[in-house]
């Protein structure tokens, strides 16, 4: 059975101070339960790098929070100024963290294959990657968007065995719609991640296309939540603003 589960990229946002005070009062909104109304949700935090080991600290006594990182390197260590790498992050007390995120692609021109790269270090050390995938508006608007996704994954992580696969989680990210206040419909959503999850099972099987946790990633709120987790082949969310709003980002993870 996968998972249910809301993350939260903070994106670069929040002081050290603000982020300690956004981590308590998220903390004091889910309880000890995680939003009292749905105790199935695992919630992963994504701060900035020099603030996980601080949030791990206070976040560790409840095992239905985890953390991400919001990268990671391909390499485990060298001359890379600026760069930290997936083993560090692991020391740091994260378990998840995200790769291919689409301001990744767009603003640092991050490729399928050294995501495919930063997939493997991570898996190596002990992370769980979520691989993010998604398609521009122009992508959209030419109906090319079932085969740049399609791209993404078979470049990206479709060259790991079954048994790395399955570590992972897929986050769709229709980057039109990524702090643009625009949402894909829930039938688009659905549409996509149904698309995904059929891609999973040519390449692998049917018993882990439906084990695989495929979330949302596209100005998913408090308003649209319910609505598109609603959909048979989504199965949380990947939240950007409105995870810096603690009782916003409470309401999304009690929308199941």
């Amino acid at each position: 059975m996968r998972k249910k589960i809301v993350a939260g990229n903070w994106k670069m946002n929040k002081s050290f101070d603000e982020a300690i005070t956004l981590v308590n009062e998220i903390k004091e909104l889910l309880g000890s339960s995680i939003g009292l109304q749905n105790d199935d949700c695992l919630v992963i935090l994504s701060p900035p790098f020099p603030y996980i080991s601080h949030i791990r600290k206070i976040t560790k006594e409840n095992d239905k929070i985890k953390i991400a990182a919001q990268n990671c390197h391909s390499e485990e260590k060298g001359a890379f100024t600026g760069e930290v790498s997936a083993p560090m992050i692991r020391s740091a007390g994260a378990e998840y963290v995200i790769i291919g995120h689409s301001e990744r692609r767009t603003y640092f021109k991050e490729t399928n294959e050294f995501l495919a790269k930063k997939t493997d270090a991570a898996l190596k050390a002990g992370l769980i990657p979520i691989f993010c995938c998604g398609e521009i508006l122009p992508d959209r608007k030419n109906e090319n968007h079932f085969n740049v996704i399609k791209r993404q994954l078979k470049e990206g992580v479709f060259h790991l065995s079954e048994n790395d696969f399955m570590k992972m989680l897929v986050a769709y990210e229709p980057v039109w719609a990524i702090g643009t206040g625009v949402t894909a419909t829930p039938a688009q959503a659905q549409e996509m991640h149904a698309f995904i999850r059929k891609q999973i099972a040519g390449k692998y099987n049917r018993q882990i296309a439906d084990n695989t946790t495929i979330l949302y990633g596209g100005s998913c709120n408090s308003k649209n939540a319910k609505e598109l987790f609603a959909n048979p082949d989504v199965d949380g969310g990947l939240i950007g603003g409105a995870s810096l709003i603690a009782s916003e980002f409470a309401t999304i993870v009690n929308s199941f």
